[in-house]
Order: C-alpha cells, then sequence, then structure tokens
C-alpha cells in the first residue's frame, strides 16, 4: 500500500493539444496521414478538439489516443508524451480498464460511471482520482464501429468534500454521544425533542422522550419553572444560564419522584432568516455536588455549637499585653460585662495571693517574647476561687516581631483537687485517669487543629479526626506512612531541618509548611512541636487564608510605593520641561532673527542651522518628558489600531532592518479606541527600535493588536486599572529579555540599560505617559534569554472611526494685522514681539494677563491675542481669553505654552476649540499657525 498525494488541480497544457496535433507524424499509426483521413473523422476530431468539456478518441483495437486541451488538463505531466500512443500503452496502470472499454465499445455498446477511482501517474507519482466517464462508439461510413468517443469530467475535489462532511458528521455525533454532560435539541415552540445524548437519557430515566414536545415527555416539571424558561429562551431568542437548579423527576416509569439539582443552559438555535427555530439544552447533574455543600454547611454550623460548646477560657491581646478580646465563657464565669475584663481589667478576678507571681511571669513573657504558663485561682460569679492553667503563645510577623497573643485558660480545679487526694489516698487513681484520659481524648476528636503523633523517620504513628475534615485524609491512609509524602516538594528541606531540631530536642513553634490534600490541593499549616519519649508530638493550625491575606497586602503595598514614586517623578519632570521649553523658546526665536539678518552669510547659516537643530532636538526631549508627565496636550480621535499598524508597516520594516522579521496579527472584531493617532504611532516607533536594539538587530518582532476585558480580580492585583473594555496592543520581541529588577524601574526618565550614548532614556517613559494619560494600562512580561512582550491597553471607544482629512497647505508669510502678545517671561516676550514685527504684524505686548485685558478694553482694535497659558496674577489665561471675546466678539485667541496644566487640557485632551502653539515653536510655525487662523476669520467656511 502506499500513501497517494493529493491530486493534482487540472491546469492548462503547456503545449496547445491543435499545436501538438500538427507537429505529430500520423502515419505512423493505424489512422495513417492526416490528408488521408475520412471526412466523418475530420469532422468528428474538430468537434472534439473545439469542445471546452474534456474529451478523447480511442481509435481502432489499439485504442489510439486523441483527446482536446481539456483531456490534456486532466493528463497532466503525461501530455503530450501520450498523443498517438495506444491508450493501454498511455496508461498501463489503467490498462484493464481501457481493454474492457475498447473491446465493449467496438462491438457497439456504450459505458457510462460516475465517481469512478483509479490511481494515475499522471505527475510522476500516484494519486487516487474520481472521474465521471462516458464511452459510447464511433461509427464509419458504414455503421461500423472504428473508434470510441470519451467525455469525461473530473470529481476528486468532490468526492473528498463530501468524505470530509461526513467524517465531520461522524466526529460530532460522537462528541454529542461520548459528552460527559447531558445535551439535548428541541424543535419548534412545542420543544420538541429531536435529539438526546446517553447523559440526558440517563437523566430522565431513559424515557422515550424523541418526538415528542418537552411537556408530553416530562410531565412531572410542571410547575418548576422549566418550560416556562423554554419559552422564555424561544420567544426573546437570549439565552438562560441556571446552577443547581432544582428539579424534581420520576425517573423510572411509575417510580418515586427524586429530587436533583442540575446546572443547565438554553441557548436559542436560529435558522437562515435569523429566527428561532429551536433550543440547545446543555447541562450537568451536580446533584452530588449540591449534596455535598449542604452537608459541609451543615457540618460547619455543627463545629460552631461545639466550639462554643469547649469549656475553655479563650482570650487574646495586643503587645503590650493588654487583654483586647475574649470569649462567652470568660464572662459567663466571672459575672462580669467584658468591658471589664478587657485592657489590665483581668487582674480583677485573680485572687489577691496569685496576683504578683501572675503578673511578674506575664511581664516577664511580654518581655522576652516566649510562651506564658501560670496557674492562679479566678472567682467566679458566686464569689468561689477556681483553680484555672493559664497558657499564652505570641504570634510574630515575618520580622520576628509579637504582633499579638493568644490565651486559654483551663479549669484545673478537679485536676488539683485529684493531686491532691493523690497524694494522701490512691484508691481513686484508676478513675482520676480515666476522667483525665477521656477529656483529653475529647480534645483530640473536637480540636479543628490537626494533631498527629510520629516517629523521628517521619512515620505516622497517630492522627485526629481534623486531618479528614481539612485535608481529606483518612486516618487509615495515613497509618504507618511517612508524612513526608504529603509535604510541598519546595517545603521538604525545611521541613526535614525542623526535624533535626526536634531530634535534639528543640521544640518547634509557629513552623510553616504546605501539606497536599486528597484533592492534590495544598493547605498551610503553622505547626507547634515537642519530641517526647522517642516521638514528635505535633499540632497544626490551617493558616491558608492568613498567608494570602498577606500577600495580597503586600501585592497591593507595592503596586501602591510604585505608583507613588511614579507619580512624584512624573510632577518633577513636568516643572523641568516647562522652564526648558521657555528656554529653548528664547534661543529659538533669536536664531530665527539672527539667521535673516546672516543670510548672505553662509557659514554662519550653517551654524544657526545647526543650533536651530539642537534646539529641535531639546524640544525632543522636553516632549519626552511632558509625555511622561502626563502634560503634553493630546489631540484623541476615534481610531482602528488595526488600520494604524497596516500604515506604519513600511515606517517600521525600514527602523527595524532586514534582519529583523516582521510579523503583524490584527484580531478580526478590532474594537475602536480613542487615542492621539500620531502619539500613538510614536509610541509603537519607540517599542519596535527598543525590541531590534534587544535583539541586537537580528530576530523576530511581533505586534498583536485584539479585544480585552480586564475584571475586578485584575484591577485589584494592577491599582491604577479600572475594569471594562480595552483594546490591547502587544509588541513582542526574541530578544535578551530583562531581569525582575529592570523591569521595574524601565519607565523612569533617564533609565536606559544600553550603552553610554546610545539612548536618552526617555523612550520608555513617554510610553508609560502617553498610555496613562490617555486613560489605559501598561504592562511589561520579560524573562532574561527569551525575550520581551509589552502590552498597552488602550480603552474602547464606541465611536466610529472618522476618515482622516488633509490639512490645507499654508504659506509662511506675515501679515498686517494687530496681534497682542501676553507673556510673563519678558525675554521671550521681546523675542516673540520681535518675530513677529519683522513678519509685518503690528505688535502690541503685556506682561500679565490683567494688563492685557486693560488694554482690550482700551478700545483699540485688536485682530489676535496671542498669550502664554501658564501666567501669574490672579486672572488665568483661559478667562482673560472669554473676557477678550466679550469686547472683541471678532478677535481670535491663540495660546502656546511649554507646559499646559489643566488650564486648557482636561483629562489629557486640548479643550474644544482651542488653538494651542507649544513651546518652542520654529518661525515659520508661528507664521503658518497665525494665517491660518487670520486667513479662517477672512474666508468662513460657507
Amino acid at each position: 500500500m502506499y500513501s497517494a498525494p493529493p491530486p493534482a488541480t487540472p491546469v492548462e497544457p503547456t503545449i496547445p493539444v491543435r499545436q501538438a496535433f500538427a507537429r505529430f507524424d500520423w502515419s505512423a499509426t493505424a489512422l495513417g496521414p492526416e490528408h488521408a483521413w475520412p471526412p466523418s473523422v475530420r469532422v468528428a476530431v474538430d468537434l472534439m478538439l473545439r469542445s471546452p468539456v474534456p474529451m478523447a478518441m480511442l481509435w481502432g483495437h489499439e485504442g489510439i489516443l486523441l483527446y482536446n486541451d481539456g483531456y490534456a488538463a486532466i493528463a497532466g505531466a503525461r501530455h503530450p508524451e501520450i498523443l498517438g500512443m495506444p491508450a493501454r500503452q498511455a496508461w498501463p496502470e489503467a490498462e484493464a480498464f481501457n481493454d474492457r472499454v475498447i473491446t465493449e465499445c467496438l462491438a457497439g455498446g456504450t459505458l457510462s460511471f460516475r465517481d469512478q477511482f483509479l490511481v494515475l501517474h499522471r505527475n510522476g507519482v500516484p494519486e487516487e482520482v474520481y472521474l465521471d466517464l462516458d464511452y459510447s462508439p464511433i461509427p464509419d461510413g458504414q455503421g461500423q464501429p472504428v473508434g470510441v468517443m470519451a467525455i469525461l469530467t473530473e470529481t476528486t475535489a468532490k468526492v473528498q468534500a463530501e468524505r470530509r462532511v461526513q467524517g465531520e458528521r461522524e466526529r460530532l455525533g460522537s462528541m454529542f454521544e461520548q459528552a460527559p454532560g447531558f445535551m439535548a435539541l428541541l424543535h419548534g415552540p412545542e420543544h420538541v425533542f429531536e435529539l438526546a445524548n446517553p447523559a440526558y437519557m440517563q437523566l430522565v430515566g431513559h424515557r422515550p422522550v424523541l418526538g415528542k414536545p418537552v411537556r408530553q415527555a416530562l410531565p412531572e416539571i410542571a410547575g418548576q419553572g422549566f418550560f416556562e424558561l423554554l419559552d422564555q429562551v424561544y420567544g426573546k431568542g437570549e439565552p438562560f444560564f441556571g446552577t443547581a437548579l432544582p428539579a424534581t423527576l420520576q425517573r423510572p416509569p411509575d417510580g418515586a419522584y427524586e429530587r436533583r439539582y442540575i446546572d443547565v443552559m438554553y441557548h436559542p438555535l436560529r435558522d437562515a432568516q435569523g429566527q428561532v427555530a429551536g433550543i440547545f439544552v446543555q447541562g450537568s447533574d451536580v446533584t452530588p455536588r449540591v449534596l455535598a455543600e449542604e452537608e459541609a454547611s451543615r457540618r460547619e454550623a455543627q463545629f460552631q455549637v461545639f466550639a462554643q460548646a469547649m469549656p475553655n477560657q479563650v482570650w487574646a491581646a495586643g503587645p503590650d499585653g493588654l487583654l483586647d478580646w475574649l470569649n462567652d465563657k470568660v464572662p459567663e464565669y466571672s459575672g462580669l460585662l467584658p468591658a471589664a475584663l478587657l485592657g489590665a481589667g483581668w487582674a480583677r478576678i485573680v485572687h489577691p495571693d496569685d496576683l504578683p507571681q501572675a503578673g511578674e511571669k506575664w511581664a516577664q513573657a511580654l518581655a522576652s517574647g516566649v510562651g506564658y504558663e501560670t496557674e492562679f485561682r479566678l472567682r467566679r460569679s458566686d464569689g468561689t476561687y477556681r483553680w484555672h492553667l493559664a497558657r499564652a503563645v505570641p504570634l510574630r510577623n515575618e520580622g520576628g516581631s509579637v504582633v499579638r497573643w493568644v490565651g486559654t485558660n483551663t479549669d484545673i480545679e478537679e485536676q488539683r483537687a485529684a493531686a491532691m487526694a493523690l497524694a494522701h489516698l490512691n484508691e481513686n487513681l484508676e478513675r482520676e485517669v480515666a476522667e483525665r484520659t477521656a477529656e483529653r481524648d475529647r480534645m483530640w476528636r473536637l480540636s479543628t487543629d490537626v494533631m498527629l503523633v510520629a516517629d523521628f523517620e517521619a512515620t505516622v504513628l497517630s492522627v485526629n479526626p481534623a486531618w479528614t475534615r481539612l485535608l481529606g485524609w483518612q486516618a487509615s491512609e495515613l497509618l504507618g506512612r511517612s508524612f513526608m509524602d504529603l509535604v510541598h516538594p519546595d517545603d521538604q528541606a525545611a521541613t526535614l531541618d525542623e526535624m533535626s531540631g526536634l531530634a535534639r530536642g528543640v521544640t518547634t513553634f509557629r513552623f510553616d509548611n504546605r501539606y497536599r490534600c486528597k484533592d492534590g490541593s495544598y493547605r498551610v499549616l503553622m505547626w507547634t512541636a515537642v519530641p517526647e519519649a522517642g516521638e514528635i508530638h505535633a499540632v497544626g493550625r490551617d493558616v491558608t487564608a492568613d498567608r494570602a491575606a498577606e500577600e495580597a497586602l503586600r501585592r497591593t503595598e507595592a503596586a501602591l510605593h510604585q505608583s507613588q514614586k511614579m507619580e512624584s517623578v512624573g510632577q518633577l519632570t513636568g516643572g523641568v520641561a516647562h522652564d526648558f521649553n521657555n528656554v529653548l523658546q528664547i534661543i529659538s526665536g533669536n536664531l530665527h532673527l539672527l539667521r535673516k539678518n546672516l543670510a548672505a552669510d553662509e557659514a554662519a547659516l550653517r551654524r544657526i542651522n545647526g543650533a536651530l537643530d539642537g534646539v529641535a532636538r531639546g524640544a525632543k526631549l522636553a516632549s519626552h518628558l511632558l509625555a511622561f508627565a502626563r502634560k503634553q496636550p493630546l489631540s484623541p480621535v476615534v481610531l482602528n489600531a488595526g488600520r494604524l499598524l497596516r500604515e506604519l508597516n513600511d515606517m517600521l520594516r525600514r527602523a527595524l532592518g532586514e534582519a529583523v522579521e516582521l510579523e503583524t496579527v490584527v484580531a478580526g472584531g478590532l474594537w475602536n479606541t480613542l487615542a492621539d493617532a500620531s502619539f500613538l504611532e510614536n509610541t509603537l516607533l519607540n517599542l519596535a527600535i527598543n525590541a531590534r536594539d534587544a535583539m541586537q538587530g537580528h530576530g523576530r518582532l511581533t505586534i498583536e493588536a485584539g479585544n480585552a476585558s480586564l475584571d475586578d480580580a485584575y484591577a485589584l492585583a494592577h491599582g491604577d486599572v479600572v475594569p471594562g473594555q480595552y483594546v490591547m496592543i502587544a509588541v513582542s520581541d526574541t530578544g535578551c529579555g530583562m531581569s525582575e529588577d529592570i523591569v521595574q524601574r524601565v519607565f523612569e526618565p533617564f533609565f536606559t540599560t544600553k550603552p553610554e550614548g546610545h539612548g536618552t532614556g526617555l523612550g520608555l517613559s513617554m510610553v508609560y505617559g502617553f498610555v496613562k494619560q490617555s486613560g489605559g494600562h501598561i504592562k511589561i512580561y520579560s524573562e532574561v534569554g527569551h525575550g520581551t512582550t509589552v502590552r498597552l491597553y488602550l480603552p474602547r471607544s464606541l465611536e466610529s472611526e472618522l476618515a482622516a482629512g488633509l490639512q490645507p497647505l499654508v504659506e509662511v508669510e506675515g501679515g498686517t494685522e494687530t496681534i497682542l502678545v501676553v507673556e510673563d517671561d519678558a525675554q521671550v516676550r521681546e523675542t516673540v514681539v520681535e518675530l513677529l514685527t519683522d513678519m509685518g504684524y503690528k505688535v502690541l505686548k503685556a506682561p500679565d494677563a490683567h494688563s492685557a485685558l486693560a488694554v482690550v478694553e482700551s478700545g483699540v482694535q485688536i485682530d489676535l491675542l496671542f498669550t502664554d497659558v501658564v501666567m501669574p496674577g490672579p486672572l488665568r489665561s483661559p478667562e482673560l481669553a472669554r473676557k477678550a471675546r466679550l469686547v472683541q466678539p471678532n478677535i481670535e485667541v491663540l495660546f502656546t505654552s511649554g507646559y499646559t496644566e489643566n488650564s486648557i487640557v482636561h483629562g489629557g485632551r486640548l479643550d474644544a476649540g482651542v488653538a494651542l502653539l507649544s513651546k518652542p515653536y520654529a518661525r515659520e510655525d508661528l507664521a503658518r499657525k497665525l494665517r491660518q487662523m487670520l486667513g479662517a476669520r477672512e474666508h468662513p467656511e460657507g
């Protein structure tokens, strides 16, 4: 047997059949030279060659093969070699089949085959081929068959497709039948059963439900709400999900009613017109689970009753030794209110003769941090005193400091009386021993803590019932077994060290390790253990929830610290960028003026242009600082990240170089987001360049875009995240990766892992600030030696993306209008005034908003107010603009600033209708912006 390759798709023959006909020497065949062919043969051949349908002629008893282009396409690489050959020789692998065709058709018969299977070597290898074949005889002038006409249609693809569909149907049917949960298919508004898997039939007692409406098939569930739910799903077309729903079923015919609990889903099925035609039912019989949960609740309530019935008095105190909690047994015994016993009030019920010793031992325990144990008499509510054994143990934090004390007072009046009686009389020994043994057995059986007796080889000798309640293990499964089999692999070394200490006689106190439950999960146990008589006696308390809470608190505090640090650095960098931009504006303005004055001096112009390049680089640096500080004014628009990635593809490939393979993956149905397109482009370019450097110019970069929903659990673990829907863009590289301590610092300004002179350390700071200012979230995943993934989460926008329009070009020119310049920095103000004057404008100036308002109200006609955003004095720039428009309604307002704060930018976005020119700006940028605004006033739309 062989595995045949998939059939090749027929293609046009490389040599047309007519051309091959003309070249072929037909005189060497039974047909003879072509010019001597009878007219009937010529007509048949000509009809065949003209036909678009694959056809062939088998001439004479040899079956000389003639065919058209359609047949040549099916023949594949065998064409034109087989033209003019006997058919049996041309297709030796089908010799017997062709022999039958030639024999029967030359005898006057016809043959027809549908989806005929053949194995043909038409392209040099065996192929499984299916064909529709029709054969009929070709008569000569006397009506005698002299040849065979064959019409072929290849059906390989159709047959294979039908087989695949049948296979899928069988596989789906098998899945339906073998599914562990129950499934059924209901049709029509009466919910008629069409299908039901074995699990469903098991649930309903194998009743004949198929073909019956659900109300007829399962009449006993009437009034339980299920029929109504099916009607609702069918009517509204909305799915229903139910958990642990009770259902009373009569499973065997005429049997007793049985209460079951099910998780169920009803999902509407729609026809080709989109109308609900049926309901798919899927679910699970969760009766055992529900019954187990009810039993667990019952046992928990029973345990609480037992705990309240315990004879011991339990109390707790802070590290200062003052009591802050008591159980009910203490006030019941003393007859005092709990408030009277808290703090140091417990001393009120201690016998005066016992108080000094009790207080001294308590003070020693507080000072040393070791356990406390003493005996004293406590006054009962009736005034009598009874002896009690007081014991307390300290609870410590991770640093070893005592944070709490937990203690008990056990009534030992009978034990002391027994001891005294034993000293005088031994006749009651057996009874007293039995009583004490029974009490200890009660504590052993009823304790919620696991108790263990083992030898120093870790072999379990005895366990209390709490092992079954807490960990699920039966005593028979543990006795004779090493308890190290249950210890978490990561905790075994520490556990063996602790056992070594016990073997040396050292008591174990507050030792934590993880024990495996029978279901495979782990619980954290805190152990107290003592060595005694060659055995280990240990008590373990379940502190799983406590340790989880401590870890959650640690993560929350770390996230808060990181957020506060980044916010502080952001405020600092924002202020620095503001002052830096003002300085750059002074330098830029004077350089532009100087360049005009020295236009004829080429050497001076080169130096001035170099200085202006430096100003541009400084402006870019300040822009990155502002982006990190989240003070950069953004102009967000509704955009689709997938389209943006496609537009950036060429730029990214040029930036990455040929040695870096770039793959872009955009999920279907990608949501829109609201973000500043240019800043998002710079962000992706920054991340791509960082990835290229991390891969040292060789590797694979993958950019993915998809939809993401961040839930409450994720937001709780990441304090800066608001739960909701986001557009996620992930940039992954195969570079060197980063350690955890570097990941914690990568967003800090000026922090870089690149060699000196190869980076400013502001790229990722800008990315961080942009994402945060856009209301998003950023997360880095990195592993040394395996690469890095940076995920950006930008909030989803429900609005549609607008087509980007082209901004009209405005020539750089001056004007003659009147402009009022408001700037508190004298050097900046004078530079701007000189630039505007040089452009031909009439210029007025003011050092603050209050002075500028006086100029506006003086009556001088002003065409444009050019004001800094951040101004000293009580009158702010936005308020100046508002009042100026009230006085002169046609005045245009252009703001400028190197740091906008919250005056005209809110939520990281420039306020609607506000025009802003960010510092530092070039002379051409200023001129172009002025003409845009003043030109728009002169030529309003419409």
